[in-house]
């Protein structure tokens, strides 16, 4: 099995690490002082005390790696889009691409039936350039759920969990992600097959939408945006508009609302990744976990007050800050064509 880790930061390099000591085939897809720390010294990945490292084929152009079995996506959903026709050389007849990724996904609407069967998101896939130059029929969607961090080039901290969730758009339990779920599982990791994969999509995505922007706003830790009764409040009610527009969708959640708060509560003190971005000057995600939502909304006809007023906020902030927005004005292709963002 050949996979590639396309964007070894924090999570694809923990991934990384722990298949390739297993014995999979892996080659990472990084860049600047990260990529050369592997390239000279292997990755390292610190976890329960120990320090281990593995070395493995690692570059900026895919093309020097060259068509794979899995391509897993690390990338945050703006960077994965800027990067999809960069991905081409990865991309082999059988290849699939698993978006290992927060938020809404672009190619959600991809293998379900009914009035919305392969409508296409354009707040997270503007001009279709990923539904176009991957292809959705190579999806396999991908929740993660560990906590991880880069302390310095080609060095990966683990903080904690180890579980994934996967899950065909088609609703299907194909050989393709039953041997992704065996080679994860190997390696010590831990991933799940799911039925339907939005369902886990959305169970990640009712905090993320809410705790992240608030968060981000107030510069408060997850606990405090979590147990402030003004803050809970209102991520509340988001996570309420955002179960309506599931639910119309289909979804099913299978924890309650104040399950869900009460959870990320006990987390602790921790500082979002939309937080962690504000303060590095690095572009927000934004679209993803939130415009997404609201552009759903719409869709099914339902109102949105509390999220759009955040998304507003938020929105608001990033530009004023310089990170948002995150899609690029112009973006050229291999020819050097502009490319409608």
């Amino acid at each position: 099995m050949k996979v590639c880790i396309y964007g070894a930061g924090a999570i694809g390099g923990y991934m990384a690490v722990m298949m390739k000591r297993v014995g999979v085939d892996v080659s990472l897809i990084a860049r600047g002082p990260h990529l050369e720390a592997i390239k000279q010294k292997g990755l390292t990945l610190l976890i329960n005390g120990e320090t281990i490292t593995e070395r493995m084929p690692a570059a900026k152009d895919p093309a020097e790696i060259g068509p794979q079995d899995y391509v897993i996506v690390a990338l945050k959903a703006h960077q994965a889009w800027e990067s999809a026709e960069a991905m081409k050389p990865l991309l082999g007849p059988g290849t699939a691409v698993v978006t290992a990724q927060n938020g809404v996904p672009w190619w959600y609407f991809h293998g379900i039936e009914g009035q919305y069967s392969d409508l296409r998101l354009m707040s997270v896939d503007p001009d279709n350039r990923q539904w176009d130059a991957i292809g959705p029929e190579r999806v396999i969607g991908c929740t993660v759920y560990p906590a991880t961090e880069i302390t310095e080039p080609g060095v990966i901290k683990h903080i904690y969990g180890d579980q994934f969730g996967l899950g065909e758009p088609s609703k299907q339990i194909t050989p393709r992600v039953e041997a992704l779920a065996a080679a994860i599982n190997k390696s010590g990791l831990k991933a799940k097959i799911y039925p339907d994969i939005r369902n886990d999509i959305w169970l990640k995505l009712w905090g993320n939408l809410c705790f992240n922007p608030i968060s981000a706003l107030t510069h408060a830790t997850l606990d405090i945006v979590a147990t402030d009764p003004g803050t809970r409040t209102l991520a509340r009610n988001m996570m309420i508009e955002a179960q309506r527009i599931g639910a119309r969708l289909g979804v099913h959640f299978r924890v309650d609302v104040d399950r869900r708060i009460n959870g990320a509560a006990k987390v602790g003190a921790h500082r979002t990744s939309m937080l962690q971005d504000l303060d590095k000057g690095r572009p927000l995600e934004i679209d993803a976990l939130l415009t997404a939502v609201q552009e759903m909304g719409r869709l099914v006809e339902l109102e949105t007050p509390y999220i759009d007023s955040v998304l507003a906020l938020v929105q608001q902030m990033g530009r004023v800050k310089g990170v948002y927005p995150t899609f690029p004005e112009k973006a050229a292709d291999e020819e050097g064509r502009a490319l409608a963002p």
